[in-house]
C-alpha cells in the first residue's frame, strides 16, 4: 500500500470511528454535554489547539446567544468569545461557507478587526454546522494547529473538519429537538386565529409567514391568490382561511380549473339551462350557484382559457354572471380564492393570463412554501404521516429512525409534501411487513439503480453500505456475537439486532 493511500484510509478510519462516537451520543439529552463531547473529538481528530462549538435553536444567534456551547484550550474558557474573532464566525455564517486561513493577522478580510489585533490572532478553521432554517444551527471554530512548527491547518485538516461539522448536524438537530421540544414556534401566535390549522405541520418561519398573511386576509371578504408549487397545502391553506373569514358556516366549493376540458368547464362553473348544449338534458347547477353565500376554491387558475378569464373577471366586477344558454344575468354573493402553482405574472407578461383578472385576485399574495424552504419541517411531517398511516392501516406503533430522520430530512421531494405523504405511508407498510416498528432509510428509499439524478438513491446506497462495513467488522471482530458487535459500536443491543436484520447480515 502506497503511503497515500496509507494516509487516506488512517484518516477515514478516524471519520469511522468519530460518527460512531457521535451516533452513540445519540440518546443524550443534555446539548451542552453533547456540544462538549463532541468538540472534544474533533480538536483531537483536527489537531487544534483551541476549539469552540456553539449549538442553537433559532430564532436563536449561533454566536451571540448560543443556547449550547463549549470550548477547548482557551486560557478564560468562561469568555471564549473574547479570545476568538467574531469577524471570522461571522462570515462563515453569513456566506454558510467553511472559512480557513493561515493568519487571520495577515488576511486583508480579518487584519483590521480589533480582536484578531489584540489577541494575535494566527491560523482559524471556521466552520457552519447545519442550517438558519433547520432545529440546531451552529457554528465549529479551531484555530492553531499542533502539528508542526508553523500553527497552520493543512488543506487535509479543513476537509477533515468540514466532514466532522457534516456529520455533527443531524445528529445535533436530533438532541436539540429532543431537549427542547416546546421550543419557540413561530407560527403558534397565527394558529390561534386560524382555527384548525393543525393539519398544516410545521415550525418554520417560510411556514409562519403563509400562516401570517392568511390571517390578515382571512376576515376581509376580499379574493384571494394562493400561490406555490403543487403538493404544498395550497388547498387546506384556502379551507383556513374560509374557516376563519364571515362566510365560515357557508359552503366552501372547489373547482380544480385543469381537471376538465374547456368545453365542459363553462358549464361545470357556471351552470347551464336545458339544451344549452348537446349534454345539458336538464338543468346543470353550477359551482357558482353552489358555493352561493361561502366560498369557492378555483384550484390551478392559471389553466383558464382566455374565454373564462373574461366571465370570471365579470363575476368579481360585477357580482353577476350568466349559465350557459341564459339571457339574463345571475346575481352572486360569494368569495373566491384561487390558487396555482405557475407564475401567473409571467403568464400575464406573455399574454396568456388577463393582467386586470391577474390584480383583481392578487389582493395580498400568499405563497405556500415548498419543503426546499423549509426543510426544517420535514421530519415533523414524516412523524405526523407516519403515525396516520399507522392508524389507518392498523400497523400498530412506528418511529422514524434517527438515521431515517436525517435521510429524509437531506432528500430533494420534488412532489413536496404529498410526495413526502406517500413515501412515508409505503415506507410505513415496509417497515411492518418485515416485523419491525422502527422505520429505516431502507423504508424510505428502497434500493433503486443508482443514477446521477438519483440523488435520494446515491444517498439510502451511500448510508446502507457504510452501516454494513460497520457491522461486518464489528461481527468478525466479535466473533458474530451481537451483543457484543453493539458493545463496540456504541449503539443499543436492540439497534445492532435490527440492522442485522435489515441488512441480511448472519
Amino acid at each position: 500500500m502506497s503511503r497515500t493511500d496509507a494516509s487516506a484510509l488512517a484518516e477515514l478510519t478516524l471519520e469511522r470511528n468519530f460518527l460512531v462516537h457521535i451516533l452513540a451520543l445519540i440518546e443524550e439529552d443534555d446539548p451542552a454535554t453533547f456540544a462538549d463531547l463532541a468538540l472534544g473529538e474533533i480538536v483531537t481528530l483536527v489537531g487544534a489547539r483551541r476549539g469552540y462549538l456553539a449549538l442553537s435553536a433559532p430564532p436563536d444567534d449561533a454566536l451571540e446567544k448560543p443556547a449550547w456551547s463549549a470550548t477547548r484550550g482557551f486560557e478564560d474558557d468562561s469568555a471564549p468569545r473574547e479570545l476568538m474573532s467574531a469577524t471570522v464566525v461571522a462570515s462563515a455564517l453569513r456566506s454558510g461557507q467553511t472559512v480557513h486561513t493561515g493568519s487571520a493577522q495577515q488576511d486583508e478580510r480579518f487584519s483590521a478587526a480589533d480582536s484578531v489585533r489584540r489577541h494575535g490572532i494566527e491560523a482559524v478553521l471556521c466552520v457552519p454546522i447545519g442550517r438558519p432554517d433547520s432545529a440546531a444551527f451552529g457554528i465549529l471554530y479551531l484555530q492553531g494547529s499542533t502539528s508542526g512548527d508553523e500553527p497552520r491547518f493543512s488543506t487535509q485538516a479543513r476537509h477533515m473538519a468540514e466532514r466532522l461539522a457534516h456529520h455533527l448536524a443531524p445528529v445535533s438537530h436530533h438532541i436539540v429537538r429532543a431537549a427542547a421540544p416546546h421550543a419557540a414556534d413561530p407560527t403558534t401566535p397565527w394558529r390561534a386565529r386560524l382555527n384548525g390549522a393543525d393539519p398544516l405541520v410545521g415550525k418554520s418561519p417560510a411556514l409562519a409567514d403563509a400562516f401570517k398573511n392568511a390571517t390578515l386576509v382571512a376576515p376581509l371578504d376580499v379574493p384571494v391568490l394562493i400561490t406555490g408549487p403543487s403538493g404544498t397545502g395550497k388547498t387546506a391553506l384556502a379551507r383556513l382561511i374560509a374557516r376563519a373569514g364571515k362566510r365560515a358556516a357557508r359552503p366552501f366549493v372547489e373547482l380544480n380549473c385543469a381537471a376538465l376540458p374547456e368545453a365542459l368547464f363553462e358549464s361545470e362553473l357556471f351552470g347551464a339551462l336545458p339544451g344549452a348544449h348537446s349534454t345539458a338534458t336538464k338543468k346543470i347547477v353550477g359551482k357558482v350557484e353552489a358555493a352561493e353565500g361561502g366560498t369557492l376554491f378555483l384550484d390551478e387558475i392559471g389553466e383558464l382559457s382566455q374565454g373564462v378569464q373574461a366571465k370570471l373577471l365579470q363575476l368579481l366586477s360585477d357580482h353577476r354572471y350568466f349559465p350557459l344558454g341564459a339571457s339574463t344575468p345571475r346575481e352572486a354573493d360569494l368569495r373566491i380564492i384561487a390558487a396555482t402553482n405557475v407564475d401567473l405574472a409571467a403568464k400575464v407578461a406573455a399574454g396568456q393570463f388577463r393582467e386586470d383578472l391577474f390584480y383583481r385576485l392578487h389582493v395580498i399574495p400568499i405563497r405556500m412554501p415548498g419543503l426546499d424552504e423549509r426543510r426544517s419541517d420535514i421530519p415533523l411531517l414524516a412523524e405526523s404521516f407516519l403515525t396516520v398511516a399507522s392508524d389507518r392501516h392498523g400497523l400498530g406503533t412506528l418511529s422514524l429512525s434517527a438515521a431515517a430522520r436525517s435521510a429524509i430530512e437531506r432528500a430533494d421531494w420534488p412532489g413536496h409534501v404529498r410526495e413526502l405523504q406517500h413515501a412515508v405511508e409505503a415506507a410505513a407498510i415496509r417497515a411492518h411487513g418485515e416485523g419491525t416498528q422502527r422505520v429505516e432509510p431502507a423504508h424510505l428509499f428502497p434500493a433503486a439503480p443508482a443514477s446521477p439524478t438519483s440523488g435520494r438513491a446515491d444517498w439510502h446506497a451511500s448510508l446502507k453500505a457504510f452501516q454494513r462495513g460497520l457491522m461486518e467488522e464489528a461481527l468478525a471482530a466479535t466473533g458474530g456475537s451481537v451483543p457484543e458487535a453493539a458493545k463496540r459500536l456504541g449503539i443499543a443491543r436492540s439497534h445492532a439486532y435490527e440492522l442485522v436484520r435489515i441488512l441480511g447480515l448472519r
